[in-house]
């Protein structure tokens, strides 16, 4: 049994990562922010040890010195999922909640002389294609958005910390691998339901792009198991990946099999005009869609054999049955409405 600091606790990954720590027999303390009930993927209530409320991006996670010393004293291991994933913030923002939240995650360790399994995104290889190594050096420029860019520059200052450290790397987070299910809809499925209803009907893409969507279910279960082995993980680096990346024709070709959905034109990226899009459109593109368009021009192939030479774990497929699956909950929820599109005035998007 551990005695385990975990950050973010109330988000998805966090939230679910929680219910199997506990599960195991670990003794978890939950930091939230403002949302004080944890709750796995399921939706099922977890109740860890003790929840308490803080913030990341202040020195001692905005506690006393009184509850910063009993914390460091009685844990075991910090694992630090808490970061803004939102791709549309400024730089200061970025740098005061990823990288700064970093560094305190990295002196909380320190202080306590306690490993740190730290959460990064497999996305900080930036625009990079191919083979990605879990042993490559970081790339110092070359990302698509600050989110990927303040996620790197934590990484570095952890590794530069002095703290003892593990680094597990999710790529796209989606629903549960056998059933669809997710807890919450943010970041991908935000431009994704744009996509599906046709209120974005153009993106930019190159030929041959890929998208690697990984389950919920196997990011966290990986980060139990490496939660469980620090001492074989140190100083590690673990791609949580579905190493099966699904090209984004077959992506788009799995909302048109759902024939009240819309089947997005794939633009090629030189050709792609933003500001020939309609109206309202050109505003949504803006505002969500286009904040992930990146990803439908990239082919990057990442390589998890560390990740699964010490969890023991392999990602169950993720190919059309899974994607029909996370849209059939999707549907089933109402997220996404299941009704036909209106009609649309649109023109293609050719400069």
């Amino acid at each position: 049994m551990l005695n385990i600091l975990l950050t973010g606790a109330a988000g998805l990954i966090g939230g679910e990562l929680a219910a199997r720590l506990v599960a195991a027999g670990h003794r978890v303390t939950a930091m939230v922010h403002r949302t004080r009930e944890i709750r796995a993927n399921d939706g099922s209530l977890v109740t860890p040890h003790e929840v308490i409320t803080g913030d990341v991006s202040l020195p001692l996670f905005g506690w006393g010195k009184g509850q910063f010393d009993r914390l460091t004293k009685t844990c075991d291991l910090l694992v630090h999922c808490a970061a803004t994933v939102r791709f549309d913030l400024g730089e200061e923002e970025y740098s005061r909640v990823n990288i700064g939240g970093a560094a305190n995650a990295a002196e909380f360790a320190r202080a306590g002389n306690m490993p740190l399994l730290h959460v990064s995104t497999a996305y900080v290889c930036g625009t990079r294609d191919g083979p990605i190594l879990e042993k490559e050096p970081l790339p110092d420029a070359g990302f698509a958005n600050g989110y990927e860019k303040s996620k790197a520059a934590a990484e570095r200052l952890i590794r530069a910390s002095g703290a003892r450290f593990a680094i597990a790397r999710p790529s796209i987070v989606v629903g549960d691998s056998i059933s669809g299910v997710i807890r919450q809809f943010d970041t991908t499925y935000a431009a994704f339901k744009l996509i599906a209803e046709g209120h974005v009907r153009h993106m930019p893409a190159r030929e041959g792009a890929t998208l690697d969507f990984v389950p919920v279910d196997h990011v966290a279960g990986s980060l139990a198991n490496i939660a469980g082995k620090m001492n074989k993980a140190d100083g590690g680096t673990f791609h949580l990946v579905s190493g099966q990346p699904i090209p984004v024709t077959e992506f788009t070709a799995a909302i048109a099999a759902f024939p009240q959905f819309h089947r997005p034109e794939l633009v090629s990226s030189d050709l792609f005009d933003p500001t020939s899009l309609p109206p309202l459109e050109r505003r949504l593109y803006r505002r969500v869609a286009g904040l992930y368009a990146s990803y439908f021009q990239r082919d990057p192939h990442f390589d998890d054999r560390q990740a699964q030479a010490l969890t023991g774990r392999t990602c169950p497929p993720t190919g059309a049955e899974y994607l029909h699956r996370l849209i059939t909950h999707c549907i089933d929820v109402g997220f996404l409405t299941g009704e036909p599109v209106s009609e649309y005035a649109g023109n293609a998007v050719r400069a």
